[in-house]
């Protein structure tokens, strides 16, 4: 094996272990793109590097000042192509987006890829590192911190029999929450008088409270609470 090989290697293998670590916390948090997903993406994106890379072993016999092949517009095609597999793991949920930080670490783990793949090793290492510690440690860190939480809350009354909106707005201010937006709604049977409204609240726990309370009213017909997230 020679020297070139051997650096070869090296390089895949930095890909492998740097992608795969990203990947394992992917994995153990259940997301749809994890170990495997990042692990492929991290070498794919080294080892299209590795091809502008070595120029002269796949183009034999001209002059290195001839032909040669910008780096750069390789690593282009790289995180374009990566724009398409990311936006893969990004899907809606009822009212909810989820998938956005998958896609942005399989964008990142790109990046780890292309610089393990130039040999550009200290700050794809300090990458490594500061992506995992994103990914872990940012979620407690955001878990403690106050945020506004919004859902789309539907309530539906006997189209004779219906909670004035003032009184409806009473309610949600007792349970912590505030009125984004209001929206007034028949339903097609022309039975049931629906308000269709946005609310947020900066306690989640508000939510379960507001459906209890809802559930004894014998004046609500029906409601939905369906909580945003990301």
């Amino acid at each position: 094996m020679s020297q070139q090989d051997i650096v070869i290697a090296i390089h895949l293998t930095g890909a492998i272990i740097a992608g795969g670590i990203i990947g394992l916390e992917r994995s153990y948090h259940g997301r749809p793109a994890g170990f495997r997903t990042h692990t492929l993406v991290c070498l794919s994106s080294s080892l299209l590097m590795l091809v502008t890379l070595y120029q002269s072993t796949w183009l034999p016999g001209f002059p290195d000042d001839t032909i040669r092949t910008d780096p750069t517009r390789m690593a282009q095609g790289i995180m374009t192509g990566i724009g398409f597999l990311g936006a893969g793991v990004i899907y809606k949920e009822n009212f909810s987006v989820r998938g956005l930080t998958t896609a942005a670490s399989i964008w990142i783990t790109a990046a780890i890829g292309i610089l393990i793949g130039i040999g550009f090793y200290f700050p794809a290492i300090v990458s490594t590192l500061l992506a995992l510690g994103i990914l872990s440690a940012f979620r407690k860190i955001e878990a403690m911190m106050p945020a506004q939480a919004y859902a789309h809350y539907t309530i539906g009354f006997d189209r004779h029999n219906t909670m004035p909106e003032e009184q409806l707005r009473a309610l949600l201010a007792q349970h912590g929450f505030s009125v984004a937006t209001m929206g007034y709604c028949i339903g097609s049977e022309r039975q049931l008088f629906e308000y269709q409204t946005v609310i947020q609240t900066t306690d989640p726990v508000n939510h379960a409270r507001l459906a209890e309370t809802l559930r004894m009213l014998e004046q609500v017909r029906e409601f939905r609470i369906a909580p945003t997230g990301g």
